[in-house]
């Protein structure tokens, strides 16, 4: 009884060790029995860098026959390549392919890869990596615009060019500019490609400049994400010029000034000249009255009565007596003749003027000169008739030209020429 006890105790004993032996032996089993069937590779490198002018060669890998699979490439850059049977990459970085802008520094370039069983098109893997290369040569970028160093315009000119950009390693960022003299640009510059527009206004050129010209420098700053910094100069050299629409308007106004005023020295000539026709004629009033008395006193004297002859004594008396009271009454309108001389010839003078200072076309490059001109008559004139006083008529234009220009009084005006 007691051998049967001992005999269930060592069974009992015994027997979780063999079912923990088991269950170990079941578990390795399986594991050994595992096979590797997804496609997957195995060495995939999610990021590749290359320097400039080296080589990449790094063999793909998976966990099947490579020979029944066939590996390609999609959005690869130029120059890499792989081997369609073994999956080999290879790209030499040549440097011609940076320098034609084939290919960039510091741009990550993703690639698509894929490995496909050439049995079964459901048995694939698509993946990708990224690719950047980058250069230990520092290559700087340089800001040039698309115009000459030095450029000639005139006052009234608009000047524009672009801003283009040499970019090495690091692109420029940012242009700003400055220049020797305080301008602006009509469109914002601040990146490359950028227009810089100005306009060069007619008081750009003072009096004070040596041979009428300036000389404006502008300098075009661009830097890149690290401050570095390059300058471009541009050199602009502007000419005096004339403001023609300003000019024409003036001139404009000083042809309607000179007019007016015109208008107003025939209309003082007129009053002037019926003065003149007026005193003349009461001088000659005034002389056949003379000339009838002393006529009258030559006739009484020669009749027969006493009172007659009386009368005859007395009537010449009379006429000589009319002599002062002429001079009085109508004096001599010599200065009026003078005056009116005066007049006319300032009339003449300006009206020729006028016509012979008459603008040709909407730029003509004399319209300083006859601006000039017409100013310093206008002066002159205005200052020989300074003592005359300016009267305004109620007549017409029209009336007042066709009163100055007649026959008659042209005439009385004509210098006399002595034989």
């Amino acid at each position: 009884m007691m051998i049967k006890k001992i005999s269930y105790f060592l069974v009992f004993l015994i027997s979780p060790a063999v079912l923990f032996s088991q269950i170990k032996l079941d578990s390795f089993t399986n594991i050994l029995s595992q096979t590797d069937t997804v496609l997957r590779i195995k060495n995939l490198n999610p990021y590749f860098s290359l320097h400039v002018d080296s080589t990449l060669k790094y063999p793909l890998q998976i966990n099947k026959d490579v020979a029944k699979y066939f590996w390609f490439l999609k959005n690869s850059p130029v120059g890499l390549k792989i081997n369609k049977d073994n999956g080999e990459l290879t790209f030499k970085a040549e440097k011609s392919f940076f320098l034609s802008g084939r290919l960039k520094y510091d741009y990550e370039y993703k690639v698509s890869l894929s490995v496909q069983n050439l049995d079964n098109p459901l048995e694939r893997v698509d993946t990708d990596f990224v690719l950047l290369f980058y250069n230990t040569e520092i290559i700087p970028s340089k800001v040039k615009p698309s115009v000459a160093n030095t450029l000639f315009i005139d006052e009234g000119d608009t000047i524009s060019f672009k801003l283009q950009c040499d970019n090495g390693n690091f692109p420029v960022e940012e242009i700003t500019y400055f220049s020797n003299y305080p301008i602006k640009s009509l469109t914002p510059v601040t990146k490359c490609n950028d227009d810089f527009t100005w306009y060069a206004p007619f008081d750009f050129v003072k009096d004070t400049d040596k041979e009428k010209i300036k000389k404006l420098e502008i300098y075009f700053i661009g830097a890149n994400k690290f401050n570095v910094k390059d300058t471009a100069v541009i050199t602009i050299v502007v000419k005096d010029n004339i403001n023609y629409p300003q000019q024409a308007i003036e001139f404009k106004m000083l042809r309607t000034e000179i007019e007016h005023y015109v208008l107003l020295l025939k209309s003082s000539f007129r009053l002037v000249d019926k003065k003149i026709k007026k005193t003349k004629g009461t001088r000659t009033r005034f002389d056949l009255a003379s000339a009838s008395t002393a006529l009258g006193g030559t006739v009484f004297s020669s009749l027969p009565g006493d009172t007659q002859q009386t009368t005859g004594k007395i009537l010449p008396s009379v006429g000589v007596a009319l002599v002062p009271v002429k001079e009085a009454t109508a004096p001599n309108s010599n200065s009026d003749q003078n005056t009116g001389t005066l007049i006319r010839n300032s009339i003449k003078r300006l009206e020729y003027l006028l016509a012979d200072n008459t603008l040709v076309g909407e730029k003509d490059l004399d319209i300083l000169n006859k601006s000039r001109k017409l100013k310093d008559e206008l002066k002159q004139s205005q200052i020989q008739l300074i003592d005359i006083p300016i009267a305004e008529d109620n007549l017409s234009q029209k009336e007042l030209d066709d009163y100055f220009n007649n026959p008659k009084v042209n005439k009385k005006y004509r210098v006399k020429h002595n034989n």
